[in-house]
């Protein structure tokens, strides 16, 4: 029982895979939803739609906040995937989902059933982990970070 508490118990010496698997989908996620808000793909209202409705609950102007948050989720979103600048680009998508949740989501609860912060607060926790731990093992970063080094 002991030898199987153990085992259970023991840190990895492959914890780069666990920043791998959230970098991964959370990337394409947020390049998702910035591609909504800049290039109103994926059924979104570009940077005037949104922009419009930024405004209307207070973030203004609200054409640039639209920007803003588009180009973060964009833009981070892809720095997450490929795992460049992902500090950095954590940090900047931590603010947002910061943004997000005081400014949309907090009045509405905890869930998403009901808009609520549950996800944004999930991502916040993401970004902040990853903002702390790095891209890991497999990633641009690791690669710079070696070169660097020799």
């Amino acid at each position: 029982m002991q030898q199987f508490v153990k085992k259970l118990t023991q840190v990895s010496d492959n914890s780069h895979f666990s920043t791998l698997a959230l970098r991964l989908p959370i990337g394409l996620i947020l390049m998702a939803h910035g591609a909504q808000k800049l290039f109103s793909w994926f059924g979104g209202y570009g940077l005037e739609g949104t922009g419009q409705w930024m405004a209307s609950i207070g973030l203004t102007p609200g054409y640039l906040m639209a920007m803003l948050a588009g180009s973060a989720e964009f833009f981070g979103g892809l720095l997450l995937i490929v795992g460049l600048l992902v500090r950095p680009a954590s940090l900047v998508l931590a603010v947002t989902m910061l943004v997000a949740i005081f400014s949309v989501h907090i009045g509405n609860g905890l869930f998403m059933s009901t808009n609520g912060y549950e996800y944004a607060l999930t991502l916040l926790v993401v970004f902040i982990s990853l903002t702390y731990q790095g891209a890991g093992k497999y990633s641009l970063d690791a690669v710079l970070s070696r070169r660097l080094q020799n």
